[in-house]
C-alpha cells in the first residue's frame, strides 16, 4: 500500500503552510519552500482549496492560507482531498465490479474494519503533529494509535 505522489506532495504542501500559518502563501513560494515543481504545487493548492483545507484570496495581497488551525486538519483529510476516500480494496470502496472474487470471497467482510483502522491512524495525525521535529512526533498520538492497532 502506498500513497500517490500527489497525496504525498499535498501533505508536504500543507505542512509548509502550517509552518507559516499567518502568511498568505503563493504557489511559487510554497514551491520554493518544498522543492516541489511550481505547476504541481499550483495544482495541489487549487485541489486543497476546493477540498476546504486552504482558503484562497485574490489580488495583490492574495495567496493561500490554512482554512483551520493545523491541529484541526488531519493527514486523512489531506489524502482524501487529493485521492478521494481511503479504500484499501475495491470492496471497501463499493466498486465490487472490479473484483473477480465478489460472489465467493470469505474475506470481504473483514476489509472494512481494517480500512477503518488505517484511516483512523491517518486521522490521528494532524498538521500540528507534522510540523514538530520528528523526535517529538515519535511519542505523539500517531505512535500510540499505531501501537494499539498492532496489538
Amino acid at each position: 500500500m502506498r500513497l500517490t505522489n500527489l497525496a504525498d506532495y499535498a501533505v508536504v504542501v500543507m505542512a509548509a503552510a502550517a509552518r507559516e500559518p499567518s502568511a498568505k502563501l503563493s504557489a511559487a513560494r510554497v514551491a520554493e519552500l518544498t522543492m516541489i515543481p511550481p505547476p504541481t504545487v499550483a495544482k495541489l493548492m487549487g485541489t486543497l482549496a476546493r477540498g476546504g483545507l486552504l482558503t484562497a484570496s485574490r489580488g495583490a495581497a492574495g495567496g493561500f492560507t490554512l482554512s483551520r488551525e493545523p491541529a484541526a486538519i488531519s493527514v486523512a483529510e489531506i489524502v482524501e482531498a487529493v485521492d478521494g476516500p481511503i479504500a484499501l480494496t475495491s470492496c471497501v470502496s463499493g466498486d465490487v465490479q472490479d473484483c473477480a472474487m465478489e460472489g465467493h470471497c470469505a474475506i470481504r467482510g473483514h476489509w472494512p474494519p481494517i480500512n477503518q483502522a488505517v484511516r483512523g491512524a491517518l486521522a490521528a495525525v494532524s498538521l500540528a503533529d507534522l510540523v514538530q521535529p520528528a523526535a517529538a512526533a515519535a511519542s505523539g498520538p500517531a505512535v500510540a494509535t499505531a501501537t494499539a492497532l498492532a496489538d
